[in-house]
């Protein structure tokens, strides 16, 4: 039976001894010195009475002592939650509701000295580390049935939802579980002798991938700031996780002056669709190194492509996916319906809101509130969205409410959102506005409008003032005629 997560983290550090797991700047962390480093905050942790259910901020860079930290709370069976950069004032505050403590590093993990205002106990990372190392496996004291971390959305809807995954789904997750991976993650598996660690541990993708490299006998390489190709040169990375925006640029970049990316051997792309003509010119610049993966926060990854993979398609989903339509029904493979997933890592539901819990999570199975179809092979195949939504840098933002947001600025009448193909982000925001009367409302100031409310992501880049807004048959606005006059 395996063992309550953490517990597997700590035996594949522990059988790590003296072979190296993370490269931070400046130094080798063995795994015998990284699982010192979880006794040590572990230690402070109970010393400070953090236990079973209580919940933790991570307010964390990316660095050996902040993963030791990770893993720490979850070894005490706190309720963990990740905070990263880039959020607003008062969604940062939403992310610590019910927050008994936070623990910052040196620079409160946002680019601060100072550790970020809000509710619980403040604990600083150094003070922790400085408790004393007794050489003895820390005892698991986290609990099945509690909430392992909430991860949170993109906050699109003007506060991120926080998806709750108890520990019971940790522990079956496959990650760690190297006789449980589908063919896709062996893989890839086979592909992380040197992972590139970037951005924040508190997303779920980067610790997933993060802990499948440990499990695969690979190594945690910091890269601070990730500039590709620079990076994967410099720590002759084998593998990274990469938006489709910044494949773009990988692919163009070596197009124009080519670097040696001869220790390349995965990247992982992930977060927004990658059109099949992108990753055949991917395939050909970069070799067969791109993995496609699908999921969401709500379910993890549902299935990946490896190369080799015909170009579009999403491979054959290693979890439970059924096509449904409209009336809930599965349909026949070859058509189109609504995907609904059932992953054993799934989230439990949305923390604090029964209400959408039950819209989303329904019978065990989690509503994507995406389209797509299974071939007569099995293989996924994405074919739209039932949701109005933008992504950005791999992030999904709902268009409702920066519309309605729009809507309450003086000079605007009406407002509309679609997505628009962006070199940079994958997706930005397109605006339609249709001005007050007598008025003429500019970019600069609804950008102002929506960044200040609901963050940079979610503000228009592109701006079109139109006299009314195209309908449907149905009366409704016509999003597609907008878009495709643009």
């Amino acid at each position: 039976m395996t063992e309550q997560f953490p517990g597997p983290v700590l035996d594949l550090l522990d059988a790590a001894g003296d072979r190296v797991v993370f490269e931070h700047p400046g130094r080798a962390v063995t795994g015998a010195r990284l699982l010192s480093l979880v006794r040590r905050v572990t230690a402070g942790l109970r010393e400070r009475g953090v236990g079973p259910g209580d919940g933790v901020a991570l307010l964390l860079g990316v660095s050996p002592e902040a993963f030791a930290a990770v893993v720490a709370a979850h070894t005490v069976g706190a309720r963990v939650v990740g905070v990263r950069p880039g959020l607003t004032g008062r969604q940062r505050e939403h992310l610590l509701t019910d927050v008994a403590f936070r623990i910052t590093d040196a620079t409160g993990g946002q680019g601060t000295d100072a550790p970020p205002a809000g509710p619980g106990t403040v604990l600083a990372l150094d003070d922790l580390l400085s408790a004393p190392d007794d050489g003895v496996r820390p005892r698991v004291t986290a609990r099945p049935g509690d909430v392992a971390r909430l991860i949170h959305t993109s906050g699109s809807t003007g506060l991120p939802k926080a998806c709750a995954q108890t520990y019971a789904a940790m522990t079956a997750a496959w990650a760690l579980r190297p006789d449980a991976w589908p063919p896709a993650i062996r893989e890839l598996a086979s592909r992380l002798e040197r992972f590139l660690v970037f951005g924040t541990l508190a997303s779920q993708v980067m610790m997933e991938y993060g802990l499948l490299t440990l499990a695969a006998g690979g190594t945690l390489v910091t890269a601070d700031p990730p500039a590709f190709p620079d990076a994967l040169v410099r720590h002759r990375a084998t593998a990274s996780v990469i938006t489709v925006a910044r494949l773009t640029k990988l692919v163009a970049s070596q197009r124009e002056s080519p670097v040696d990316l001869g220790s390349l051997r995965a990247l992982m792309a992930s977060g927004s669709p990658l059109e099949p003509d992108r990753l055949r010119e991917a395939t050909e610049v970069l070799g067969p190194v791109v993995f496609h993966g699908y999921g969401q926060t709500e379910t993890g990854m549902i299935s990946m492509a490896v190369p080799g993979d015909e170009p579009g398609s999403l491979g054959v989903p290693p979890v439970d996916l059924e096509v449904r339509d409209p009336a809930g029904r599965p349909v026949p493979p070859g058509t189109d319906g609504e995907l609904y997933a059932r992953t054993p890592a799934q989230s439990s539901g949305y923390w604090g809101d029964p209400a959408l819990s039950a819209e989303v999570f329904t019978g065990g199975w989690v509503r994507t509130r995406d389209l797509g179809r299974l071939d007569g092979h099995g293989r996924l195949w994405l074919t739209g969205r039932a949701r109005d939504v933008i992504i950005v840098n791999a992030n999904v933002y709902y268009a409702g409410p920066v519309e309605r947001l729009l809507a309450t600025h003086p000079a605007v009448a009406e407002a509309y959102v679609t997505a628009v193909p962006d070199d940079t982000t994958g997706e930005a925001v397109h605006a339609f506005v249709v001005p007050a009367e007598g008025q003429s409302p500019g970019l600069g100031e609804l950008r102002a409008l929506v960044t200040e409310r609901l963050g940079e992501a979610s503000a228009p880049t592109r701006l079109t003032l139109i006299g009314e807004v195209p309908l449907t048959p149905a009366g409704k606005p016509d999003k597609r005629r907008l878009a495709a006059g643009i």
